[in-house]
């Protein structure tokens, strides 16, 4: 049952770049401290749309987890329903205060000023690289001298394949790289392989699921087995700058919910992907829904999440996609700041129905 009133909002794109090394402080500072009319903080959540990896956000909206945590603090709530390709725009316009997104999505634009930090992980392993059944690329070595299409050059598919390749001894950036990264739209990049535009691509669920029903490929990299990936955090739950700042206890709040619903997804899949259908967030059916969040890991986590966001920095640093100059301690100081009561970690028992917070 719906608990949440959701705003559906179509908003202005603004311009990222201007953005981010801009900076966006004094918005952030006063969309931190907005308030309803009877003088009761609101915390301002975008919940994705058009993206199963979504469903903890979309559960913890449905089940009123987000209502429940914030109405124990006396706090309110409102949601804004977006794809999450506009999570930049909705942060730099100061129209929410927390959101959800690909973990190495947000790095280094955090580094440039854009002003968000993480708060937990949400769930691993959603991202895949195939090459063509016939093409003789069957190995991650074998991507060396080839052509690799992504959704964006900074998205964290690239970054995450860098990290892998760059352990494996190629030169992943400048003039003398070993492999040449192409930006197709998500759509497209299972034609662009098909068509044999580009030797190998990258994407997310579901569009993995897409490829894998529709293709025949070789799975060259899954970020859910490979042995360097497969207890990261593909995705995490972040909020402002501000909001840590001016209201620690919302973002708090923010990110037991978000548990309660990456919990709830991991125990119950099939009713996760009905409610995630019902609210109208997604398309497909619950059958290949429920198959997807049951190949994830939605055990949520925090420690794990730091790990996550340490071993990313570190890399990053390595192949040059991250400033050099940056001190880790310093930077997680900002990144991902300890936050009172958020637990490790939360789970949901099926048959009490009951959360159980570690």
């Amino acid at each position: 049952m719906r608990k949440t009133k959701k705003k559906i909002s179509v908003l202005a794109a603004v311009t990222l770049v201007a953005s981010v090394f801009t900076g966006c402080k004094n918005v952030n500072d006063k969309s931190a401290d907005t308030k309803n009319d009877a003088g009761k903080k609101v915390v301002r959540i975008q919940v994705s749309k058009d993206t199963v990896c979504g469903v903890a956000m979309q559960v913890a909206a449905e089940n009123g987890y987000f209502k429940e945590e914030l109405d124990a603090i006396g706090q309110d709530l409102e949601i804004t329903v977006e794809s999450s390709s506009k999570t930049v725009d909705l942060i730099n316009a100061g129209k929410i205060d927390a959101a959800f997104g690909l973990a190495c999505n947000f790095i280094t634009p955090i580094s440039n000023g854009l002003e968000v930090s993480f708060v937990t992980g949400v769930h691993k392993g959603c991202t895949k690289f195939y090459s063509k059944a016939d093409s003789g690329i069957e190995k991650l070595e074998d991507l060396k001298g080839k052509k690799i299409g992504v959704p964006s050059l900074s998205d964290s598919s690239t970054l995450e394949l860098k990290r892998v390749l760059a352990d494996l001894g190629f030169t992943v950036n400048g003039a003398g790289a070993d492999v040449e990264f192409v930006a197709y739209a998500m759509p497209d990049l299972p034609l662009a392989l098909d068509n044999e535009g580009v030797d190998a691509i990258g994407v997310h669920e579901p569009m993995a699921t897409n490829v894998e029903t529709n293709y025949e490929v070789n799975t060259l990299l899954d970020t859910g087995s490979y042995e360097k990936l497969k207890d990261e955090y593909c995705c995490m739950a972040l909020v402002t700058q501000a909001m840590i700042e001016n209201n620690p206890e919302g973002a708090a709040a923010f990110a037991r919910a978000v548990q309660k619903g990456a919990a709830f997804a991991q125990a119950n899949p099939e009713e996760a992907a009905k409610i995630q259908l019902d609210g109208g967030y997604v398309t497909g059916d619950v059958t290949t829904n429920a198959n997807i969040i049951k190949g994830l890991d939605f055990n949520p986590g925090v420690k794990a999440a730091r790990q996550t966001f340490s071993s990313a920095f570190s890399d990053l640093q390595k192949t040059g996609d991250l400033n050099g100059e940056l001190d880790e301690a310093e930077f997680t100081k900002v990144a991902f700041p300890e936050l009172a009561v958020v637990p490790e970690t939360t789970t949901y028992d099926v048959t009490t129905g009951e959360f159980t917070a570690e």
